[in-house]
């Protein structure tokens, strides 16, 4: 991970302010920010997401449930895990994430010592994690990638958290039964031609015809299996299209335009709700190198 770029947004409302960085070459972000008023929009990220509250609490609804995460606390959401997020109260809360692709959870685990890794990709079932010893793990790991750090030791302490956070906390078993296998083949329909079609203007008729069921059907399968409804997930994959048009120097307007948004101020109003941060912060948090 040797080339990056930080950025810092200051002065929100009520003191609120966050710190952002994101590799140029591999599927890793961190942040660092602190929310009094903000909230989060139920969305979902392309990776593993491993988050430490430093401060304060914040309350967050994932996997159908409630969870509260205060000071200490080990928060880990899988690749897709929709969830949203808020202050647990007037206060406001700290709080330092870290989201690492997939295929570099992969890497690390095959890389671990024969037996001690679980075959496959980990999931893990507990959204919450008390467990001291993987928070500090991500302490560090952050403080080196928004930090100046040799790269060597970012790459080891990725490595290192990835092991860490799969042996103390993943399982293979999410244990609560899933969704009727009938639900996950309307649904997965459904998602093929949002996948294929997230530019255009799809209605729901569309995705009932190709799903071969009604559209009320499709709606109930897909929020079961996915956790979003049809129209939160095309979003969603509109977004993550605007994030890459982003990612590679395009202009903010075009790349709203290029994802399927109205305009610009339509795009850097969900990037907001959904990310945190704006689309210009994003832009500008790649293509230099970490001074030293």
């Amino acid at each position: 991970m040797r080339r990056a770029r930080g950025g810092r947004q200051t002065g929100g409302v009520s003191g609120e302010w966050l710190r952002y960085w994101r590799c140029d070459d591999r599927p890793v972000e961190a942040m660092h920010a602190r929310f009094n008023r903000h909230v989060y929009h139920r969305h979902s990220h392309e990776t593993y997401s491993f988050g430490v509250t430093d401060a304060g609490v914040q309350e967050f609804r994932c996997r159908g449930a409630g969870h509260r995460s205060t000071a200490g606390m080990v928060m880990a959401f899988n690749p897709d895990d929709p969830h949203d997020g808020r202050a647990g109260d007037e206060l406001g809360f700290v709080y330092r994430i870290v989201h690492i692709g997939p295929e570099l959870v992969a890497g690390a685990l095959a890389g671990a010592a024969a037996g001690t890794r679980r075959p496959g990709l980990p999931l893990f079932a507990e959204p919450v994690v008390r467990d001291p010893v993987l928070a500090d793990g991500l302490r560090r790991l952050h403080a080196s990638l928004l930090g100046p750090a040799p790269a060597l030791l970012r790459d080891e302490l990725l490595d290192a958290v990835i092991v860490s956070a799969v042996r103390r906390a993943a399982t293979r078993d999410p244990g609560a039964p899933g969704p009727p296998p009938g639900a996950r083949v309307i649904a997965r329909r459904a998602r093929d031609v949002l996948a294929a079609r997230f530019l255009e203007d799809l209605d729901a008729e569309t995705l009932a015809a190709a799903a071969g069921a009604s559209r009320f059907a499709v709606y109930r399968a897909f929020r079961a299996v996915y956790g979003l409804a049809p129209s939160d997930y095309q979003r969603q994959l509109r977004l993550r299209a605007a994030r890459r048009h982003l990612a590679a120097g395009r202009p903010i307007a075009e790349a709203a335009a290029l994802a399927g948004f109205a305009d610009q101020s339509h795009l850097t109003r969900w990037f907001v709700r959904v990310y945190g941060i704006t689309p210009d912060m994003f832009r500008r948090s790649a293509g230099a190198v970490r001074s030293r």
